[in-house]
């Protein structure tokens, strides 16, 4: 993947408040790396498919984790309405859809749940973003798979695997663990035989 230039620059000062939204709570995989990883492929699909509005989804993959205390249910909405008011703030008159931004990150609650029928092309392919993990190599998904119980690591280790495999299966038993035909095309494979390891290692 080659570069690509952001569809629009935030102050340096809205970033550096970012990237310490993202170390508070100290986490082990939604931290500004995680939001990094996203970025490549947001900037993969900006090279294939492209984005109908691709703004709105930049931002959304800025913000879409900026609130995160695992266990919580309202870390998207408390995400989506920082957005909103840090595009107000930083980028007045810039024509940004604030709803738009607040809409697509609170689509990630829903991981797992939509088809490809409950939402438009721009949020599938944004919500595959967000899950391209899934069909990552071996050691990237291990790691990822680590990171996420190290963040629940305050749970009993036997709920916390009985909730964890309880998801997995739940992905790994979709007929489509990816929206768009982009990321299903490119992941679906890798991701089955991640998520079938994970399964069995969570018995």
């Amino acid at each position: 993947m080659t570069a690509i230039a952001p569809p629009i620059v935030m102050p340096p000062q809205a970033m550096a408040e970012l990237e310490t939204s993202y170390a508070t709570p100290p986490r082990a995989y939604h931290n500004f790396g995680h939001v990094q990883e996203v970025l490549r492929h947001y900037a993969d699909v900006a090279q294939g498919p492209g984005w109908t509005r691709p703004v709105e989804p930049y931002l959304a993959v800025l913000y879409h984790d900026a609130i995160y205390e695992p266990g919580r249910n309202d870390n998207e909405s408390r995400s989506a309405q920082l957005a909103m008011e840090q595009i107000a703030l930083w980028l007045p008159g810039a024509g940004v859809d604030g709803g738009r931004v607040a809409q697509l990150i609170d689509c990630t609650a829903r991981h797992g749940q939509l088809s490809a029928a409950d939402v438009d092309r721009d949020a599938a392919l944004f919500l595959d973003c967000d899950m391209a993990i899934l069909g990552a190599e071996p050691a990237a998904f291990d790691a990822y798979d680590r990171g996420i119980a190290a963040e629940y690591r305050h749970v009993p280790r036997w709920l916390y695997k009985l909730n964890r495999r309880r998801f997995l299966k739940a992905l790994l038993a979709r007929e489509r663990i990816f929206l768009s035909d982009f990321f299903h095309d490119r992941y679906d494979a890798q991701a089955r035989v991640n998520l079938r390891r994970a399964v069995n290692e969570k018995r």
